[in-house]
């Protein structure tokens, strides 16, 4: 029996994906629950399982094809039942099936389109912002007309377009290049001396009467190397690079506009001194809790947020329109550059974690974001977002806010610094908190005492315990 596959929904109401990579291909053994293929919605990247056993028919989907939900991905042929009759029209029912989905390669057309009720109850996107199909590359050939051919009131009278074409060689029917250049200006002694010593005189700018290559041009190009063209110069490959916006970069994209022009965000600055900080880490790296996991100023600085959300909810809230949400728990988002773009994972319940529990949550996800391995689950309902531009060298920014959040604390490098300590000056260690907030919920009295609360913890960490 051949069974079909169909893209399910792997997040909440996405519509489509991409297919990234399949660990599998036709004629392949499939086991029940084994992975077959990475796709890529507009949250993560995720693998799914197969839900048959069998062998595989056909892929129904390409690498960099993007699938509705709903849609097959797969045929496997699970082998139950059947005479030869029977397998002969399983067969072309899988030639009937592969010729119906998939692209014709012989003449490039495309799949026939079957709209499929998608799953878990939506229905199928028709987006204006669906991929359009790829041109294919079309293969220019220039002929150009032998250069005695053209009359010379024409030539003058050509466009630049033609014009930029002089200096590429022209075909004759024997096949003979015959070169359009103008003809350099040069004595017949300088250009013999010049055919013996392999020197283009086209490629000089004499210095003689009338602009007249010499002897002396000839010898100094031979002297000295060439001048190489910019063109030359530049790399080979294309000039340009054209990169679909699609998956997580798409979604992103589409966030960062929404809460660009809907929240008004309003951005205050701290430089903090963090000595102390950077002293209470590395004792942290000493102690046996934290000996499997890395600890680094980014945990205290998590900490120091909690803890101040904690003193102030309303910059750990939702602004609906018709009413201020109030979280009272903290799923803290720690932004994430990925290759496939900005993401924001969240730990969720960050609040009631222990220090050594924060420290192992923060190390799991970062590395799950890195490897693209975040669940759709873990990239939706943050409550307060943290981005560490310091990692970059950068000494602070002005974020934006995750949606559905009204404050988002950007961390910058942490550096050697003149500092005044007790009326002495001194070199310290000290970073630039900037904190962005959605001035319809968090007016600058509140954002000021969050912001004062973080850098107060960071310049002393025991107010950590006293606050917490």
């Amino acid at each position: 029996m051949l069974r079909e596959f169909r893209l399910p929904d792997v997040g909440e109401g996405l519509t489509e994906a991409e297919i990234v990579r399949w660990h599998v291909a036709p004629g392949d053994s499939v086991k029940i629950n084994q992975t077959i293929v990475e796709i890529e919605t507009a949250k993560a990247v995720v693998e799914l399982p197969c839900p048959y056993e069998g062998t595989v028919s056909a892929l129904m989907a390409g690498e960099g094809q993007t699938v509705d939900v709903g849609a097959p991905i797969i045929a496997v042929e699970d082998g139950a039942g059947g005479d030869g009759a029977g397998g002969g029209g399983a067969v072309a029912g899988r030639e009937a099936l592969a010729d119906d989905m998939v692209p014709d390669a012989r003449n490039g057309a495309p799949a026939k389109e079957q709209r499929q009720p998608v799953l878990v109850g939506y229905g199928v996107k028709t987006s204006a912002t669906r991929r359009r199909p790829r041109k294919p590359a079309a293969s220019a050939s220039v002929v150009s007309a032998p250069a005695a051919s053209v009359p010379a009131g024409a030539a003058r009278g050509v466009d630049a377009g033609v014009r930029a074409a002089e200096d590429v060689p022209a075909t004759q029917d024997n096949g003979s290049a015959v070169s359009t250049r103008a003809r350099a200006l040069a004595k017949p002694p300088v250009r013999k001396l010049a055919k013996d010593l392999g020197v283009d005189l086209t490629t000089l700018t004499g210095t003689g009467p009338q602009g007249s290559i010499t002897r002396a041009d000839v010898e100094t190009a031979v002297a000295a190397p060439a001048p190489v063209p910019a063109a030359a110069r530049r790399e080979s490959g294309a000039r340009e690079e054209r990169i679909p916006v699609k998956g997580v970069r798409k979604a992103t994209a589409q966030a960062m506009v929404t809460s660009a022009f809907s929240a008004p965000h309003v951005t205050e600055w701290l430089q903090v001194d963090v000595t102390e900080t950077m002293e209470a880490v590395r004792r942290l790296r000493t102690l046996p809790e934290f000996a499997e996991v890395k600890v680094s100023p980014l945990l205290l600085v998590a900490k120091a947020l909690i803890t101040a959300v904690k003193r102030h909810p309303m910059a750990n809230a939702t602004w609906t329109g018709e009413e201020i949400v109030v979280k009272h728990y903290v799923n803290l988002g720690i932004a994430a550059a990925t290759d496939r773009g900005l993401i924001v994972p969240n730990v969720k319940d960050a609040d009631v974690m222990s220090l050594p529990e924060l420290a192992r949550a923060l190390g799991e996800l970062t590395e799950r974001a890195r490897a693209g391995k975040c669940q759709p689950a873990e990239l939706s309902g943050g409550t307060i977002t943290i981005t560490n531009v310091g990692v970059f060298g950068v000494d602070a920014g002005t974020p934006i806010l995750n949606p559905g959040e009204v404050a988002i604390l950007a961390v910058g490098q942490i550096r050697d610094m003149p500092w005044v300590v007790d009326g002495q000056l001194a070199v310290r260690k000290v970073t630039t908190l900037a904190l962005s907030f959605d001035h319809r919920v968090v007016d600058g009295e509140l954002g000021s005492y969050v912001l004062r609360d973080v850098g107060a913890m960071l310049e002393d960490p025991l107010r950590m315990l006293a606050w917490s």
